[in-house]
């Protein structure tokens, strides 16, 4: 919808420009303002969508390796208040240039 990637109850998913590819750097405060987009233990990849395991042992669905996380400051589906929040966080758009969005392509 309208370019942004969201799941599918149309809840927003962000990037975190920390990250690295198949490891996630947002743990406790963070992980409680952005929460990862969790992934059952026996998920498989599909596609552009794959799964990184954190620290923890639990599975995070991820774009092409790079972790996917939830604001917690989107009230509904289609918000996207963290977009561009701190410099670090963004949301995936289709044909954007992740020079410009910090974020990957989708």
């Amino acid at each position: 919808k309208d370019g942004v990637l969201r799941d599918e109850s149309g809840r927003t998913l962000y990037l975190f420009a920390k990250d690295e590819a198949g490891k996630s750097n947002c743990y406790d405060t963070c992980l409680a303002k952005w929460p990862a987009f969790v992934a059952k233990t026996d998920a498989k990849p599909n596609g552009d969508l794959t799964v990184v395991t954190r620290n923890d042992g639990s599975k995070q669905w991820a774009l092409k390796g790079k972790p996917l996380y939830y604001f917690a400051g989107d009230a509904k589906a289609g918000d996207i208040n963290g977009d561009g929040m701190g410099g670090v966080w963004a949301v995936i758009r289709s044909g954007a240039p992740a020079a410009k969005t910090g974020a990957s392509t989708y």
